[in-house]
């Protein structure tokens, strides 16, 4: 009996690996465009928004490519450094602005102007050395207006959002371009510091925190406080756990962490009368590991009497279960929150309300991450689109089920499976990128090294990327890549195969892999051109309540067709349901 068991699974096993490799050989090829050397332990890649450079975070420093060329324009150096992470963002036409976080956890601030690379600031010095101070995070603003840097420090955990002083390094970038230029000026520049917007902490559980106490206070008190109150009470149930396990980890071991993400003007909420500009941030939102609630925090305050005095948030947006992970749309309207118990809410920045709560599969594990997927309805009526507010998400769970959400306001909400649990874990994807400019296409990327885009929308691996025989995909848990978005390129970091004799010595250094997705006739049919803004930024924007409420109305009256036909089907369904009941009762 066991032999012929352990025959028929093998046999299965056999037909299914031969399903998928006749499933891969009709699936089209997307073939390598080029290749070039990289530098030693190349650990990130970062493109500016204009398409024109490319920088890249390695052992010693980092560096700034042309795209056109692929040649080093620039380069900033220092001894015993290793970059782990780094972005980049265009602060002018000429000049671009660069974060970074290196392998000892400090974060910088640099400018690329005039083929050369300066270093503005650095967030986070080490003036004391039993109080080193660790940048977990660190993201700029699209534009460099802000930054906003996630900081441990014996045990504290807190998220400091910094206002560049842009115009100012602006000039003193020409300044220095200038004395590089004439040999008879002199001097170093010296920048202009960035100031502190903001600095958030975790909620804190108040002295008196019984439950009697915070149901008497106002309602922003009263959140904050449980929230904090139940957070602590989760500390201190791991921390019996660990001690009914016979584990010695502390509960202080493991700080609350938090994640944040940068908020353009939208809506009637406070604060979004300020600052117009377009792409310049209004306010962050936050939230921390362990928490309900999603804060919100503007940018444009006046400055406080009490600088040292936490401030409290001008929005709070409740949920019933904790957060795990979130996801911003691209214009910021929307705000993703994947929380426990397999429930996604989504809310509108825009009316102040949930546009959808929904419940996705139970029998799969928690959600690992979310990503709105960047889909455009061709339609000749810009405010129908506008109004009904339709989105896409992919939520990614921990055992690598993906699924993806369709939703819109007055729209019954649509969720299906796009990928099964994997049986092999080589097959558990590590990322999962929105591509912008192709149409409802994310790019995925698998532990094993497997590479391809996949149609979010129809369900379907539209090509396969696929690198040359003699490499291999480099980090596939952690893969180093880049998009650049005018180019509409993917730039990728490749090793040698170790078991491959066929290359020199010399071609061991890792590659950079390029792979143009506008010149290949495979996925022509999804390419679109993106605005230079989010599209989406012109209909949401308004001074006064009068305008919110008639802009409100106005959705109500485009939305009636589609939420009369959502009531109707939830009311079939309910029907069925009772009926099925019944008969279960019955029988």
């Amino acid at each position: 009996m066991s032999t012929y068991t352990r025959k028929d699974t093998t046999d299965s096993g056999m037909e299914a690996t031969c399903r998928a490799e006749k499933s891969r050989k009709k699936t089209p090829t997307l073939e390598l465009s080029s290749a070039t050397q990289l530098p030693e332990s190349t650990n990130c890649l970062a493109c500016s928004e204009d398409g024109r450079y490319l920088s890249l975070g390695h052992v010693g420093g980092l560096s700034v490519w042309c795209v056109s060329s692929l040649m080093c324009v620039a380069e900033w150096l220092q001894d015993n450094l290793e970059m782990t992470s780094v972005q980049m963002t265009s602060m002018a036409e000429t000049a671009y602005l660069l974060g970074s976080v290196d392998d000892m956890g400090v974060a910088r601030v640099f400018a690329y102007h005039s083929e050369a690379i300066h270093l503005l600031s650095v967030i986070n010095i080490m003036e004391d050395i039993n109080r080193r101070s660790v940048c977990l995070t660190f993201e700029l603003s699209e534009g460099g207006d802000y930054g906003a840097a996630s900081i441990s420090c014996n045990g504290a955990v807190w998220l400091k959002v910094y206002h560049f002083p842009s115009e100012a390094w602006l000039k003193e970038l020409e300044m220095a371009a200038s004395q590089k230029q004439d040999p008879n000026l002199s001097g170093d520049v010296k920048w202009s510091p960035a100031a502190v917007a903001t600095k958030i902490g975790p909620p804190k559980t108040p002295a008196d925190s019984s439950l009697e106490v915070l149901r008497t206070t106002d309602i922003l008190t009263h959140c904050l406080a449980l929230d904090g109150h139940t957070s602590s009470r989760q500390q201190e149930e791991e921390q019996s756990f660990n001690t009914d396990a016979g584990k010695t980890k502390e509960t202080n071991d493991s700080p609350r962490h938090c994640t944040q993400h940068f908020l353009l003007s939208c809506g009637q909420f406070p604060g979004n009368n300020k600052a117009k500009s377009a792409g310049v941030p209004v306010a962050v939102c936050v939230w921390w590991s362990g928490s309900h609630n999603l804060l919100q925090y503007l940018l444009h305050k006046t400055p406080r009497n009490k600088p040292d005095v936490e401030p409290l948030p001008d929005v709070l947006w409740p949920n019933a279960n904790e957060i795990i992970c979130s996801a911003v749309s691209r214009c910021t309207r929307f705000i993703a929150l994947g929380l426990s118990d397999a429930l996604v809410c989504v809310w509108d920045r825009h009316s102040g309300s949930p546009l959808s709560v929904v419940s996705v599969s139970a029998t799969d594990s928690v959600f690992s991450r979310l990503q709105f997927v960047d889909y455009w309805p061709l339609s000749t009526d810009d405010s129908q689109t506008f109004a009904t507010g339709e989105i896409h998400l992919m939520v990614v769970n921990k055992n690598g089920a993906i699924h993806t959400i369709s939703m819109g306001r007055g729209a019954e909400s649509c969720t299906m499976q796009l990928t099964e649990r994997p049986k092999d874990s080589g097959d558990l994807p590590t990322i999962t990128a929105s591509v912008p400019f192709l149409q409802g296409l994310s790019l995925v990327v698998q532990r094993n090294g497997k590479m391809f885009l996949q149609d979010i929308i129809n369900k379907a691996t539209v090509c396969f990327l696929i690198p040359p025989a003699s490499h291999l995909l480099a980090t596939p848990c952690h893969p180093v890549y880049a998009l650049n978005t005018k180019q509409q390129t993917l730039f990728i970091r490749g090793d040698q195969d170790p078991s491959c004799s066929t290359s020199s010595k010399g071609d061991c250094q890792s590659q950079l892999f390029i792979f143009q997705f506008g010149k290949s006739d495979i996925i022509k049919q999804f390419t679109v051109s993106l605005p230079d803004s989010p599209r989406q930024q012109k209909a949401f924007n308004f001074d006064t309540l009068e305008e919110a409420c008639n802009l409100y109305l106005q959705q109500r009256a485009l939305s009636v067709d589609e939420r009369n036909k959502a009531i109707t089907q939830t009311w079939k369904k309910l029907q069925e349901t009772t009926v099925m009941v019944q008969q279960t009762h019955g029988s």
